[in-house]
């Protein structure tokens, strides 16, 4: 903090900076050289750091990139320009998220709740929901649709970090209250899924939305949380006697990460366990990795379970 106590002059260390935005400090050091930007100062010690002008323009151009925006063709642009190119992000969005937000004014209750630090407020309207019509109508109607309106308003500096992140801990908090409110399956043939991400994916929105379903449809769910090593899940998944290893990607997944890691997953387990994959990552829509099962839906979830379990049946 400057001596006067302004926020806008306080600088941050490229740590921070990575941190942050989850730009990598090699990245913001080669966009530097190549593009000009950003143009840090050098503290005593002669170590980078950057204003806060600059740490905002930059999670703009991080939520643009993980959108499908190539850093050559955006980081050299103006605030204003980016924040106009954010505005026209829901058209990026998948067609049945894009469609799923437009018009909700509920969903911008819950916007305007976080903007004014209404933490109770968001709490109830979730309990509302969760209550009046389960957990599937909470997960499907309105968490996720409301991921991607929270997403475009931090995009467009309309919320804060902090204010993503209590909307997630709020949303995290209800499913998993819903979770452990669901009775455990009696039906014999109750896959056991193993649910994580791998180390590159920090996000875990996703997984527990993920997770909530499959318990609704009788399975029985391991979480390892996010960031699990691939050859860690492997190990988790025989340990465990699973049947299905689930995994979410988000739009920031890098291709290579994602199709590499599942071939090597699935070169480290048994033919018996079964690889479910889900997200908005878009490699996923685009090729076909070995015996991977890509759920492109949330409602793909019941229809999966069900086909195991036929499976299964024929098997014995």
């Amino acid at each position: 903090m400057t001596p006067h106590g302004d926020p806008s002059q306080v600088m941050h260390s490229i740590a921070a900076v990575e941190r942050d935005t989850g730009i990598g400090k090699d990245t913001l050091r080669v966009w530097e050289r190549r593009y000009g930007f950003p143009t840090p100062d050098r503290d005593a010690n002669g170590e980078r750091i950057y204003a806060k002008a600059q740490l905002e323009k930059l999670r703009i151009i991080k939520r643009l990139m993980d959108h499908g925006h190539r850093p050559g063709r955006i980081v050299g642009q103006s605030v204003e320009a980016l924040q106009h190119l954010s505005r026209g992000e829901s058209s990026l969005q998948p067609s049945h998220l894009a469609s799923q937000v437009r018009g909700r004014e509920d969903l911008g209750a819950y916007i305007a709740m976080l903007q004014g630090q209404d933490l109770e407020g968001v709490r109830r309207r979730f309990s509302k929901k969760l209550a009046q019509d389960g957990l599937a109508r909470l997960v499907m109607d309105v968490v996720a649709p409301l991921n991607v309106m929270v997403g475009d308003a931090w995009a467009r500096g309309e919320l804060a970090v902090h204010e993503e992140h209590l909307y997630a801990e709020c949303a995290s908090n209800l499913m998993r209250q819903g979770i452990a409110a669901i009775p455990p399956s009696v039906d014999p043939a109750t896959p056991c899924v193993l649910l994580t991400t791998f180390p590159q994916e920090a996000h875990g929105l996703g997984l527990l939305m993920a997770e909530c379903l499959l318990t609704l449809h009788g399975c029985r769910c391991v979480s390892l949380g996010t960031q699990t090593p691939v050859h860690e899940i492997a190990q988790a998944a025989v340990a465990h006697h699973a049947d299905v290893v689930a995994l979410s990607f988000s739009l920031s997944m890098n291709p290579n990460h994602v199709a590499d890691g599942l071939k090597a997953l699935s070169a480290l387990m048994p033919l018996s366990i079964e690889v479910w994959v889900g997200g908005q990552a878009p490699v996923l829509r685009r090729r076909s990795i070995g015996r991977v099962l890509v759920l492109h839906e949330l409602t793909d979830i019941g229809e999966a379970v069900s086909n195991w379990r036929h499976l299964k049946q024929l098997a014995e």
